[in-house]
């Protein structure tokens, strides 16, 4: 089975760190163009499928465990060759903590940055310099830190329902996790689907009930560690300087109907990344690279052979420049448009802020309202009843 050891491709610290940690991975296809998927929290390999099989025709791995035997022809490549999928090669992998790589029983052997070095272990092991990477969820929180830590190894940077940290809790039965996942990764408008006799949601429903449950759910302590990353990732403004002056471009791909990782967020984290960085929001969810595949699968090719033609930031970025007055720079910074989809506008934002503010005054004039009342009645003088005898 393809597994390479962490601590083997690492520094004597770090490989210390990791001594005895494995992770799982597959590559798939062949060809010059190297594509490195990192998939996020409580995901496996696998949940890269309709990625996988878009960018490289199949999904049957390939044989070799290493990734370094290519039978790639050497042909010059054709115009179509992104769109048919010929000449590429990826690897995707469990991250520790999940599927059939190590699971470490401390909270501090799990960090964006902890699995980010990961990821550059097995880029290492693959034996590729460069790589395009493209991250999801908390894989795509270990992608930006990949890219801040090693952006000389980065072709280009893929960013799909980025979130900004958080956790969510997660049902300890296959039956109770594929009924969160399916409301949670999914819009419900596409859940409500028909296909033939049936719904969408039903039909999906049985497949996450089959797959949770011939992979295993994952262990308290792989749950605990991947929380923790996720809630403790921060980009700092070196970081995304370190992202800004890499030299390649980057796509921040979003469902704008994701409830877990608000698009808001993803927005914003584009913004910062201008003028590398191109915002595409999607109709659909959570796991928008499952509910609009073919517009993902696009926007990826898009990305790569944009980079391989080393297009201008200037000419692939779809953010407005920031102006030099504050109400200018701040509406246009939440009211960006993006290809085919809507707007976030600044007047719901207001309103979302507004909304706690309100909230937060009427908690405490309530009590206020109930300690000035108890006040009051504590100085009000004892009535003395008339004594017996």
């Amino acid at each position: 089975m393809p597994y390479f050891e962490v601590g083997a491709k690492q520094t004597s610290t770090d490989g210390k760190l990791n001594n005895g940690i494995r992770i799982f991975y597959n590559t798939y296809g062949r060809g010059p163009t190297k594509i490195l998927f990192i998939i996020g929290l409580a995901g496996t390999h696998e949940s890269w499928g309709p990625q996988i099989k878009g960018l490289t025709g199949t999904t049957m791995p390939n044989d070799d465990e290493t990734g370094t035997i290519d039978s790639y022809s050497g042909e010059e490549e054709r115009e179509d060759d992104y769109e048919s999928g010929r000449g590429i090669q990826v690897c995707a992998f469990d991250n520790r903590g999940m599927g059939r790589s190590s699971v470490p029983k401390k909270k501090s052997e799990y960090t964006t940055r902890i699995m980010a070095k990961d990821a550059i272990a097995l880029l290492d092991h693959l034996g590729w310099k460069k790589a395009h990477v493209f991250g999801h969820s908390m894989g795509a929180m270990t992608a930006c830190k990949l890219a801040a830590m090693a952006p000389d190894r980065v072709l280009s940077l893929a960013l799909l329902n980025v979130t900004g940290g958080g956790f969510e809790c997660f049902p300890k039965t296959p039956e109770q996790r594929a009924a969160v996942d399916l409301d949670t990764h999914y819009s419900n408008e596409y859940l409500e689907e028909s296909i033939e006799a049936n719904t969408r949601r039903t039909i999906l429903y049985q497949e996450y009930v089959k797959g949770i449950s011939s992979t295993g759910m994952q262990s308290n302590y792989g749950l605990e560690g991947q929380l923790n990353a996720c809630w403790r990732h921060k980009m700092t403004k070196t970081e995304i300087e370190s992202i800004r002056s890499g030299g390649f471009l980057v796509s921040v791909i979003h469902g704008r109907h994701d409830i877990i990782a608000q698009i808001y967020y993803a927005r914003r984290l584009a913004e910062k990344l201008q003028p590398v960085a191109r915002m595409i929001d999607l109709h659909g969810g959570h796991l928008v690279s499952h509910e609009r595949t073919e517009e993902v699968n696009q926007a990826l090719l898009d990305l790569i052979k944009a980079s391989e033609e080393k297009m201008s930031p200037h000419d692939w970025t779809n953010i407005p420049k920031k102006s030099s007055s504050w109400v200018e720079t701040r509406i246009p910074s939440i009211r960006t448009s993006t290809q085919g989809g809507s707007n976030v506008t600044f007047a719901c934002f207001l309103t979302e802020k507004l909304h706690l503010f309100l909230l937060c005054l009427f908690g405490l004039l309530v009590l206020t309202f109930e300690y000035g009342r108890k006040a009051i009645k504590s100085l009000k003088p004892a009535r003395v009843g008339t004594p017996r005898t």
